[in-house]
């Protein structure tokens, strides 16, 4: 399967200009992985959702593949409940690439994590992938393309059969969305947020600090009037969420087979 690239033509600024240079082995990823997992507490309990074993092997080393392979070599692992119990499990390094460790003590949602591990990002941008989540996209070629275009915040786009469960992403045909809309408020296919985006990291600082804070339905929401572009997929892209027993059940077989990265 290959990803087809929408050649959009954004102005260059100056954001665009520092980051042209950077490779994606010196960019940090921050993968967000302090999840409580109430809803897999049933199939799961005791563990943080990151390590839930899919063919024997915790489901964030899925992820942490995906991102070896394409040659990004520094993760920020953003925990919380049971934080300690991934740290154990990952250490600080993995197939090479560097683990660092933001911990939070009280939950601060998906964006209020961001903010926290700020200080440990030691690059101009950063990839950010949801730890409960994974989508068959080459995120390096994700990352060529937000830097082509120029954009200070890329979000992956994939296409589902319903939208229910996630909530819809509208965009206009330069590729900037438009709207994020709620969980739940509209069913049917359309293109979903897969939980993968590439961030300037000057725009992480305007998340507010000290509360909970959530990247989905706070902060994407108020970036969209300063630019905010989709990256679609390629037909047919594979996705797994396994926030919900019944996603979680079919891990497994999701991971058996071949998984494009195109």
């Amino acid at each position: 399967m290959t990803v087809i690239l929408v050649r959009l033509q954004f102005p260059v600024n100056s954001y665009s200009a520092e980051v042209s240079g950077e490779a994606a082995g010196s960019m940090t990823v921050l993968v967000l992985a302090g999840g409580l997992g109430t809803r897999l507490r049933a199939v799961l309990a005791d563990e943080p959702k990151v390590l839930a074993p899919v063919a024997g092997r915790p489901f964030l080393a899925c992820l942490l593949d995906q991102l070896h392979d394409a040659g990004f070599g520094r993760a920020i692992l953003c925990t919380g409940h049971m934080g300690e119990r991934v740290q154990a499990a990952f250490g600080n390094a993995y197939r090479g690439m560097e683990l660092s460790y933001s911990r939070e003590t009280t939950p601060l949602g998906t964006a209020g994590a961001l903010r926290l591990a700020l200080p440990l990002v030691q690059s101009e941008t950063v990839m950010v992938t949801n730890g409960d989540s994974f989508c068959g996209v080459d995120p390096g070629l994700v990352w060529e393309w937000h830097v082509e275009h120029g954009t200070e915040t890329t979000v992956v786009l994939v296409e589902v059969s319903d939208t229910t469960r996630y909530g819809k992403v509208s965009t206009g045909t330069d590729g900037r969305i438009t709207a994020f809309d709620e969980k739940g408020t509209g069913r049917g296919a359309g293109w979903i947020n897969a939980g993968i985006y590439v961030i300037a990291r000057e725009r992480l600082k305007s998340i507010p600090e000290g509360r909970a804070v959530s990247l989905e339905r706070e902060m994407l929401p108020r970036w969209i009037e300063q630019g905010v572009h989709g990256y679609r997929t390629a037909p047919d892209t594979r996705f797994l969420d396994i926030g919900i027993p019944e996603a979680y059940a079919e891990a497994e077989q999701f991971f058996s087979k071949k998984v494009d990265r195109g």
